[in-house]
């Protein structure tokens, strides 16, 4: 079984199309999985609905605190990415062992249809977390990377390993 915990972030962001704000209203990640067709065993469970750059301490705390008390060793985290590489962090030095935890996100809403990249990247977090060794990762863009050898390109949005 594959413990999978949403923050919130770009996947499950809504757009408004009066206003043109984004908003965030319930996890697209049940449905994500049932079109992608998966079988694998995968319970997913509602942290927060927040902007990774509101993300807090105590947020950060919650996310470890639930990591820490599942009772699957495998687990995927849905992050907004402008704060993913942080929240990494943080979960590696949370004292969470024997776990293997990825962190994804999406740079495109799921709500804007088949230009985002949030099913690519769910499914590839999903494969990585089955086959990594314990520790913590980001996946994106196809990649893995050990959580203190990436970073989020802003001028190009992708993440890339660090030298």
């Amino acid at each position: 079984m594959i413990q999978v915990f949403v923050t919130g972030g770009t996947f499950d962001k809504e757009y408004n199309y009066i206003d043109g704000t984004l908003y965030f209203k319930d996890t697209h990640l049940p449905a994500m999985f049932e079109l992608g067709r998966c079988t694998v065993d995968i319970d997913v469970k509602t942290l927060m609905m927040l902007d990774s750059l509101d993300f807090s301490e105590e947020d950060w705390g919650i996310i470890a605190y639930n990591c820490r008390r599942s009772n699957y060793d495998k687990i995927l985290i849905t992050h907004g990415t402008d704060r993913m590489v942080e929240t990494a962090h943080f979960l590696a030095n949370a004292g969470i062992l024997n776990k293997t935890i990825v962190l994804t996100g999406a740079m495109i809403p799921y709500a804007f249809g088949t230009s985002s990249d949030g099913f690519f990247n769910l499914g590839s977090a999903l494969a990585f977390v089955q086959i990594l060794s314990p520790g913590v990762y980001i996946a994106m863009n196809g990649r893995y990377f050990d959580w203190n050898k990436v970073r989020k390109n802003t001028k190009t949005g992708f993440f890339e390993e660090l030298g």
